[in-house]
């Protein structure tokens, strides 16, 4: 008789009892903690595998493997995304790089009308960044994952010379799958239309900028960052025939618009009485010469439906948390097409175009 089954039994003993001892004695991250040997499968197994651990990851493969019969039974399409963040400084009021690497990807899928199911997850860690820092937020991510409903399946660990980086990189790439009969795009907008957002705008950059140790403000503002799945599952709940949505982060509600507009050769009317920005958010754009309307947001989407839609839209938003301030903001228009028009608080109207640059960098 083989002894070998009895063998491979008591290697995977050993190594299960190995993956529990692991642990990162140093205090910061050295160039050993990339370099593929006990170092580095340490660092991942104690605080990375500590941290996402489910039973796509654990058996740490270079890929994670997932089951199509169970993808091909909740939809009839692949919805797929990529992000990296780089925000600066990457702990903030309301936040971290790590939440917000998984709520972004979360996002990015959800309003595609997409389950939001797998991400991975890749770090580039600068030679000196802090071991109790990086677990805080490692655990940071395992928790949004958990309320997003979502699993860490797979990712990528990388140390580079200090200098090289700043602090910490993340990559979240994102899998999921979208409904069967829902078609939500950019070039669906029809004249008549009605939009709408999910509440205030604007906190995310705002957050971020009196973060900065550059600006000494004082301020209670705080990043909006939070997983919009739950939202738009309530959403498509009552209307499936969603024309547009999408999350506006870098840009701003501005960016979204114009992207809209061009897409579907259409023209949009805002409103400036109706955009929900709170006075600290304003306060902050009016002293440093910023508009609301290009800030950018971590937990805000836009969304685009048929006019006879939009009550029950607003009331099934305004019964989730993450849409209790939803509001509507505009309408599609016929023609100018592809111009984005507000009429603002004097009654005057004002073309709100594309942003050039950037009013802040590193800001997700």
């Amino acid at each position: 008789m083989s002894i070998l089954p009895t063998q491979n039994s008591l290697f995977n003993k050993i190594e299960k009892v190995r993956r529990r001892h692991a642990k990162v004695k140093d205090k910061t991250i050295t160039l050993a903690h990339g370099s593929g040997g006990k170092a580095m499968r340490d660092l991942i197994e104690d605080i990375f595998v500590g941290s996402f651990d489910n039973p796509l990851l654990s058996d740490l493969e270079d890929q994670a493997r997932v089951n199509l019969a169970e993808l091909n039974a909740m939809g009839d399409r692949l919805a797929f995304t990529t992000d990296s963040y780089v925000i600066d400084p990457i702990l903030f009021p309301g936040g971290n790089i790590g939440e917000l690497a998984v709520n972004g990807t979360v996002n990015d899928l959800a309003v595609s009308g997409a389950t939001p199911l797998y991400l991975s997850c890749g770090m580039i860690i600068e030679e000196g960044f802090p071991v109790a820092t990086l677990r805080q937020i490692a655990q940071s991510m395992k928790q949004a994952a958990d309320f997003a409903g979502v699993q860490i399946v797979t990712g990528d660990t990388k140390v580079v010379d200090r200098g090289s980086a700043d602090k910490l990189f993340i990559n979240t790439t994102g899998v999921g799958v979208i409904r069967s009969g829902i078609d939500i795009s950019a070039a669906n907008l029809q004249p008549g239309d009605t939009i709408i957002v999910n509440g205030y705008l604007g906190d995310h950059g705002a957050a971020i900028t009196v973060a900065r140790e550059e600006l000494a403000l004082e301020s209670s503002i705080k990043s909006d960052c939070q997983p919009l799945n739950g939202l738009v599952d309530a959403i498509l709940a009552v209307c499936p025939e969603i024309h547009a949505m999408r999350d506006a982060t870098r840009g701003g509600l501005a960016t979204v618009l114009n992207e809209f507009a061009l897409s579907s050769s259409v023209g949009i009317r805002l409103y400036e009485q109706a955009l929900p920005v709170r006075e600290e958010v304003q306060g902050v754009c009016e002293l440093l010469g910023f508009d609301p309307l290009y800030m950018a947001n971590e937990g805000k989407l836009v969304t685009v439906v048929p006019k006879n839609q939009a009550e029950k839209v607003i009331n099934a938003m305004k019964n989730h948390p993450a849409g209790k301030d939803a509001v509507t903001i505009g309408e599609v228009i016929d023609s100018p097409s592809g111009v984005v028009i507000m009429e603002t608080i004097f009654g005057t109207d004002r073309i709100v175009d594309m942003l050039v640059g950037d009013q802040l960098p590193r800001i997700c």
